[in-house]
């Protein structure tokens, strides 16, 4: 059973503050942070707070990309390869973040007539980051400059090797830099998550950090403002789907980019996404949402890398025709299908391994001895695990690289096996500091406080990393509850709930990390009415107190409640818009009886 936690309320004095706000909207705001009156205005106006803010025209306002401490010479030293006519890579990453910030780097850098061209590296075979393979064959091909997107923080000895082979790098990353700053590699570096930078948005995506590179450059170019102002435009799209796919908070600047690329992806400007809306049967003319992004759009971009390679999505979202958009968009969704069935195929292995009698602090899922679970959906199935069970969980294959037939035993014996691992967490516990800590025992390693990835090269580490890391768990997580929890942000009377209160929520949008969907509750409310809908009858809809509430597949899980029950109720509060009528609907989120 879910834990419900009803977030602190706003003080008073902030209620008297903030006149012509409701009470319980302001609640909302102060939830997210949002205490002062410019804060809040800066927030319901899509405006900055901040004066350090350039324009490139109605709509198009962003912190100045010039913050950023080693942004002038970088986009000098880009420029000046430019002008040599000197060949540039643009080094990638295999996930939406990265394919997305490739694609907006390498479509700004052609405007400027850059030769340039985009490197993906293969998720098996490379792995993540910089790697030797690829800096010679980039070298090999007479290249003189790489500018790495989503990636390149924690590759101080790859960065190292490719200068000495004569290369210019510039890192734009914004995933969390080494502990200690010797550990950061040597070479003008753009990452909002490195604090001397002073950014007013450190969590911006992997393709928000692109996006400032690109503003940088066209700033400095000699464009006329009008183009400067189509190119920027043309890009967002593709930084909302980067930015929403990569799950990081939706507040400050990240808002406002997704809020604007919704609105330029909402046009049908690029034939790559509109070939995978059409093919996977999103939207069907309705607006494109951020939930669409990050449950429809974002995973079909993934499972490129996840079951082949990422440059199947790089192909689509640099798609020229309409005939070879198709093509790429129906290999990425049935792609997708096949990325379902293998996740749920190995979770289900992972769950065969869970002693839910005796629940561990952290899961730790192992292949077993002659399996090999794909290393591209892992750190999905890490994720499922961790949400049913409330543990940070980690979730790691077997790598073989090599086999010789055993006679004795009379089968193909691994030469060398090595260990992949990606892991996903709960917010009791940082992850990626955890497995920090456990550093001795791992080849690789990196991620953020909520997911991480990491490898380790022998049977005999790997046992030591399962030990020390249950250490570190118990000792972290020691008198916690890890039970699930469901977040209120607020409780609602009955007479609360109405459709101007659902409007104000809805002026919350776009949704995401940090600014997700206010889950209101409201409790002692009387069943009027049940209705079973569906094709199945797997959804139910219930009359509360006046109110229809909906529950889309959850028409079993409700079955015992009857007309007439008493119940608290956890819910999104929206607008169902039908006929030409709006009217407040609850959209249900847990449902329990109440208490006598």
């Amino acid at each position: 059973m879910k834990e419900w936690r009803v977030l602190p309320k706003i003080e008073s004095d902030s209620v008297v503050k903030h006149e012509g706000i409701s009470k319980i909207f302001l609640q909302l705001l102060f939830n997210r942070g949002l205490k002062e009156e410019a804060a809040i205005k800066s927030f319901l106006s899509g405006e900055l707070d901040n004066g350090s803010a350039v324009s490139f025209g109605s709509g198009l306002d962003f912190y100045d990309p010039f913050i950023f401490r080693d942004m002038a010479a970088a986009v000098d030293l880009i420029i000046s390869h430019i002008k040599n006519g000197d060949g540039i890579v643009v080094y990638g990453d295999y996930d939406a973040d990265g394919v997305t910030s490739s694609t907006v780097l390498l479509e700004t850098l052609k405007i400027l007539k850059a030769k340039v061209e985009v490197y993906l590296p293969d998720r098996v075979s490379e792995g993540y980051g910089l790697n030797k393979m690829a800096i010679n064959q980039i070298l090999e091909s007479g290249f003189k400059l790489i500018i790495t997107v989503d990636n390149g923080i924690r590759n101080k000895e790859e960065v190292a090797y490719a200068k000495s082979k004569g290369l210019d790098i510039i890192i734009t990353d914004h995933h969390v830099l080494p502990e200690d700053e010797k550990d950061l590699p040597e070479c003008l570096i753009i990452n909002p998550a490195d604090k001397r930078n002073h950014y007013p948005c450190p969590f911006l995506a992997g393709v928000g950090v692109a996006f400032k590179l690109i503003s940088a450059l066209l700033i400095k170019s000699n464009l006329p403002d009008n183009q400067k102002k189509l190119i920027l435009e043309k890009s967002l799209d593709l930084v909302a789907v980067g930015t929403i796919a990569d799950m990081v908070s939706l507040l400050s600047e990240n808002r406002l980019l997704v809020k604007k690329g919704l609105e330029i992806l909402n046009q049908s400007k690029r034939l790559g996404l509109n070939a995978l809306l059409k093919s996977a049967k999103i939207s069907g003319g309705k607006k494109i949402e951020a939930w669409n992004v990050g449950w429809q759009i974002g995973p079909r971009l993934n499972a490129a890398s996840r079951l082949s390679h990422a440059n199947t999505a790089f192909g689509l979202l640099t798609a020229t025709t309409e005939e070879e958009a198709e093509i790429l968009a129906e290999e990425l969704n049935q792609r997708n299908l096949s990325r379902q069935q293998i996740t749920k195929e190995i979770t289900e292995q992972v769950e065969k391994q869970i002693d839910s009698e005796n629940m561990p602090n952290i899961i730790v899922g192992i292949a077993g001895e002659d399996e090999v679970w794909n290393e591209g959906v892992i750190g999905l199935v890490a994720g499922r695990i961790a949400e049913k069970y409330y543990r940070p969980t980690l979730i790691i294959t077997r790598l073989i690289e090599a086999a010789e037939f055993d006679i004795e035993k009379k089968k193909l014996v691994p030469k060398k096996v090595s260990f992949k691992g990606s892991g996903r967490s709960i917010p009791e516990l940082n992850l990626v500091k955890a497995i920090e800590a456990c550093s001795d025992e791992l080849e690789k390693y990196g991620g953020h406080p909520m997911a991480c990835g990491f490898s380790i090269n022998s049977e005999e580490k790997l046992l030591a990393f399962k030990k020390h890391i249950n250490i570190l768990a118990d000792k972290e997580l020691a008198g916690k509850s890890l039970a699930p929890k469901l977040e209120i942000e607020s409780i609602l009377e009955a007479l609360d709930i109405n459709l101007h209160l659902a409007d104000e929520i809805s002026t919350l949008e776009p949704f995401g990390q940090n600014n997700q969907q206010p889950k209101l509750a409201s409790c002692n409310l009387l069943i009027e009415d049940i209705n079973l809908m569906g094709f199945d009858n797997q959804h139910i809809k219930l009359r509360l107190s006046g109110f229809w509430a909906l529950a889309f597949g959850a028409a079993e899980q409700y079955k015992n409640f009857k007309i007439g029950d008493r119940v608290d109720v956890a819910y999104y509060l929206e607008v169902n818009a039908f006929n030409g009528r709006r009217e407040a609907q609850l959209k249900i989120i847990d449902l329990r009886l109440s208490p006598k």
